[in-house]
């Protein structure tokens, strides 16, 4: 405690003349009071009689002398003000400890001018932001192994503080948009306003005055009848709650998920808006509501109806039809059938996030429900030659149709069938194999098959070759002949009684 005990008045005097720069010296002269009792009600510094006032000026005066280089410090990725002290109290052991040097710091940081934080009152139903955070979610691809990083977006009602988070396929504005639709469908409304920063999705040019919007974005805007807004360049205080949101979303989805592993994207999402949920119904403190209570009691009613149908952006390409009447979506790597009199024919393709639609000219000749498949085929039965119609309907390839065929043979048959069908990620691209195995049945016999099937089944990784080669090398009748022969008697034969 300060060692003589002065008035509200004095104090104030104290620190406003220490704002307008006098020294400590002639802030003592101005008031009448000693040194050390004005340094004490401005640094907190406890009375010590070992330690004089040269001592005091001369420690402090060297640690203010860092603060414009830690401003530069603390701007740099992982840098913080303990780690600033640690260096600090190594240069100079008989320096500050850390909670004085805190509080030197924050003192210095208030009397710069550009420290003032401005109280913004939020209204509700007014004004929604979003950002993407600045660190990936992933999951993992179970073809390739590979860790698939996701960008993740964050929006937030400043208001009541209610929050939406999704992992993107990608930052591409149809993903973004896309991004918001859910957004508002989870919210259950429309905000009179939406803002952001001048992400190059949303914002095409910005200067002090005007703002330029992506015909996309403006197209989204009309759509479900909201203003959209930006922030000054180089401003992320403009959108303080949605920065706010990306910290706090860190502590509570990212933190959670650091030991968990997802296989899909929308598994993923699924668990982030598990954890979303929890954040949104967790009280900001004891005995205060949620955000969730918050929004439904006082936000939810002002926000604007959201229309009928979600705003999807169309895309367009163009693409031939090939010999097998399909058309290549390059973007998924994904085919789409259309008629097959068209077969040779440049056509259209126009698609969103849920259809795709393909032209030629202005004849729609095709549509299907978008499928992001690599390498998948969606083929209408419509589009196809009666004569492959009619094949089709003749192979019957399905999984049934094949293990009704291996039960015909026996139980070893089933298994080969059934490990060739589980070894593909989608059982129609073992078909082919299968067909193979069928033959083999046929030409061979259901004895010879089966007794080949016993045999390949030793071997882990059982397909169809191996099999035919065992038919084709009659290595099958080994096996039948080892299961039926009996050893002749003779007298190289040696009985119980040689070994008692």
């Amino acid at each position: 405690m300060p060692n003589k005990l002065i008035c509200m008045t004095q104090v104030t005097l104290i620190h406003q003349l220490k704002e307008q720069g006098h020294s400590i010296r002639s802030i003592a002269r101005k008031t009448g009071l000693h040194r050390k009792t004005v340094t004490e009600y401005l640094f907190g510094e406890p009375s010590q009689s070992q330690e004089t006032s040269g001592t005091t000026d001369s420690r402090l005066s060297t640690l203010t002398g860092y603060f414009p280089q830690y401003d530069m410090e603390l701007c740099r990725t992982g840098v913080t003000r303990h780690l600033l002290w640690e260096e600090y109290r190594r240069s100079h052991p008989a320096g500050y400890g850390y909670t004085q040097f805190c509080e030197h710091y924050s003192r210095y940081r208030l009397s710069l001018p550009n420290e003032a934080v401005m109280h913004l009152e939020h209204v509700f139903g007014d004004s929604l932001q979003f950002d993407f955070a600045g660190k990936l979610l992933s999951y993992t691809d179970r073809l390739t192994g590979k860790a698939v990083e996701c960008p993740v977006l964050v929006c937030v009602l400043p208001a009541s503080g209610f929050t939406y988070v999704e992992a993107l396929v990608s930052m591409h504005a149809y993903y973004l948009f896309a991004g918001l639709n859910h957004c508002l469908e989870y919210m259950g409304g429309v905000p009179r306003n939406v803002l952001s920063d001048n992400m190059r999705q949303y914002v095409i040019k910005n200067s002090r005055y005007e703002y330029t919007f992506t015909e996309l974005a403006v197209q989204w805007s009309v759509h479900y009848g909201t203003n959209l807004e930006a922030t000054r360049i180089h401003r992320p205080k403009d959108k303080p709650s949605v920065e706010k949101h990306v910290h706090i979303s860190y502590m509570r989805i990212y933190a959670r998920l650091r030991d968990e592993q997802f296989y899909s994207l929308e598994a993923l999402n699924s668990r982030v808006w598990e954890l979303l949920d929890d954040h949104n119904d967790c009280p900001f403190s004891r005995g205060r509501e949620s955000r969730r209570e918050i929004f439904l009691a006082s936000e939810r009613p002002l926000l604007m109806p959201l229309p009928p149908e979600a705003y999807y952006p169309k895309r367009k390409t163009t693409a031939k039809v090939q010999r097998n009447y399909h058309v290549e979506l390059g973007e998924d790597q994904h085919f789409y059938s259309v008629p097959y009199r068209y077969i040779g024919q440049q056509t259209k393709l126009e698609y969103d996030n849920v259809h795709v639609e393909i032209f030629i000219g202005m004849d729609r000749i095709a549509q299907h429900k978008r499928n992001i498949t690599q390498w998948g085929y969606s083929t209408l039965p419509e589009h196809m030659p009666e004569k492959h119609v009619y094949h089709r309907k003749t192979l019957g390839w399905t999984r049934t149709y094949f293990e009704g065929i291996a039960h015909k043979a026996g139980p070893s048959s089933q298994e080969v069938f059934t490990r060739i069908m589980d070894s593909r990620k989608f059982v129609e691209q073992s078909y082919l194999a299968c067909t193979g195995l069928k033959r083999l049945m046929e030409k061979y016999g259901n004895e010879r098959f089966e007794n080949a099937c016993r045999r390949a089944l030793q071997v882990p990784a059982t397909n169809y070759s191996i099999v035919a080669k065992i038919l084709e090398n009659d290595m099958d009748k080994d096996t039948a002949q080892e299961n039926t022969t009996i050893i002749p008697e003779h007298d190289n034969i040696r009985g119980a009684d040689e070994y008692k």
